[in-house]
């Protein structure tokens, strides 16, 4: 069979895949159960409101940012590093539900979330707004990561077929993205840098905000971050270039990748088979050489064991399937170079 077959009749079986609706994000009425675990996920979000379901979020793009927070109960049976969807109406027992939401002003965002540690997250192609914001509920809840789990959804389409649109949206936030770093790194009373997660594309959001901040002589926010770049789709030359530009950090970046991961593999076929970050040989002298010249981590997980698909496989490693991996990786390695994970850790 052609490539060019397989792609179309993947795309179609994809796009088939039922996928949560914007209902999800409706507060529950029940409230929330004595084991339930409640998180408070804060939003920053380039998506315009949906015009037909005002609760949320959709693929349009908005004139300025949108802040506030939702809460999210997740359900006392949870499987780690699962997300229990409502399969019918949604039941605290069972599923994540909405608690409530809450829009703010931006300084309001800021007074209320504070100078504690906070994390950012930031989704990446082919992901609804309800997509990122429950998988950041997940996140905070399974890896055990103490702070404010901050949200930075842009507008992707949410469809397989929307690649271009999403790298456009993607760059349209690049500025968004980059105020809120530097939002959230001014007066702060810990000295924990800000975690910076970018997943897929998001990786490559991050990485032009990162570069916009050392072009506007922000060095002082760059400091106060630790960035970790999952799966990152993103053209290798282009890397190399943005490197250039950002310099070494000073808490070194850190790239998860997978040698498996299709969907990087798609994203490569679109750009005429250019390697993407995501999926380098960490085997390779060039690559190991790449990652000492620029003072960066990368990692591969292709061995670690997940039930998620290779794309998704940083979720399996923050939840708690790979515990010791994590200790290693995130807090005792601090030093540049490649390296690979198995199922015992380093």
């Amino acid at each position: 069979m052609r490539p060019a077959l397989i792609l179309v009749l993947v795309l179609a079986v994809l796009a088939c895949t039922p996928r949560p609706g914007p209902d999800v994000l409706l507060p529950v009425a029940e409230g929330t159960l004595p084991d339930a675990t409640t998180r408070r996920v804060w939003i920053v979000t380039t998506r315009a409101r949906d015009p037909v379901n005002a609760w949320s979020f959709g693929s349009g793009r908005a004139p300025s940012p949108d802040y506030g927070y939702f809460d999210i109960s997740v359900p006392p049976g949870h499987k780690p590093g699962a997300i229990e969807w409502p399969k019918g109406r949604p039941d605290p027992a069972t599923d994540f539900v909405t608690l409530g939401q809450v829009s703010l002003a931006p300084r309001a965002f800021l007074q209320d979330l504070g100078h504690e540690q906070t994390g950012v997250y930031v989704h990446g192609f082919n992901t609804s707004f309800q997509e990122a914001l429950y998988r950041l509920a997940q996140l905070s809840a399974d890896a055990h990561v103490p702070g404010n789990p901050v949200l930075f959804s842009w507008p992707s389409q949410a469809h397989v077929a929307g690649y271009i649109a999403d790298r456009d949206g993607a760059d349209y936030s690049r500025s968004a993205l980059a105020g809120l770093l530097s939002d959230l790194s001014r007066g702060r009373k810990t000295t924990e840098p800000v975690m910076v997660l970018g997943h897929s594309m998001g990786g490559r959001l991050v990485m032009e905000a990162l570069r916009q901040l050392q072009l506007e002589g922000r060095s002082d926010v760059l400091d106060r971050l630790e960035v970790i770049l999952a799966a990152p789709d993103i053209d290798l030359d282009m890397f190399r270039e943005q490197m250039a530009v950002i310099g070494q950090l000073k808490h070194p970046l850190t790239v998860l990748v997978s040698s498996d991961d299709k969907a990087l593999a798609f994203s490569a076929r679109l750009a005429a088979r250019r390697e993407r970050l995501g999926t380098v040989d960490v085997k390779d002298p060039a690559i190991r050489e790449l990652a000492r010249r620029l003072g960066i981590r990368i990692i591969d997980i292709t061995d670690l064991p997940s039930d998620d698909p290779a794309h998704s496989r940083y979720v399996s490693l923050l939840s708690g399937a790979g515990e010791s991996a994590v200790t290693n990786v995130f807090q005792g390695l601090r030093q540049a170079g490649a390296y690979a994970l198995d199922q015992l850790g380093l």
